[in-house]
């Protein structure tokens, strides 16, 4: 990869953020859902990202892997949690989803030193 994710994913909040102006009823929809899915409930936070990551790497979505793990940085996910992610991942992706899980660990190594 050429660039960290922390450049990834800013680029792409910027695009992201032309998206709110051109389409905002639908990105705000989207926001909604977003919110509404991570909700505590009977899986915590953390665990919900974890999912949400997993099916970024199942799909090969680079974009979903900086902001979910980003996030589960932030929610202070262990190593062994991730891996165990990642290893599910890989299991319902085969081996596309194996170069996307180590894209997720690079992201989790850049995440987690800054």
């Amino acid at each position: 990869m050429s660039e960290t994710y922390t450049q990834y994913t800013n680029e792409l909040s910027a695009s992201i953020g032309n998206l709110r102006k051109d389409i905002p009823d639908v990105m705000k929809s989207f926001s909604a859902m977003a919110s509404t899915a991570l909700v505590k409930g009977a899986l915590d936070k953390k665990t919900k990202e974890l999912i949400a990551l997993s099916i970024g790497v199942a799909g090969h979505c680079k974009g979903c892997i900086g902001f979910h793990v980003e996030a589960l940085v932030a929610l202070g996910v262990s190593r062994e949690e991730l891996t165990e992610c990642l290893g599910v991942a890989v299991y319902m992706g085969g081996g596309p989803s194996l170069m996307y899980a180590a894209e997720a660990m690079q992201a989790f190594e850049e995440f987690s030193n800054t």
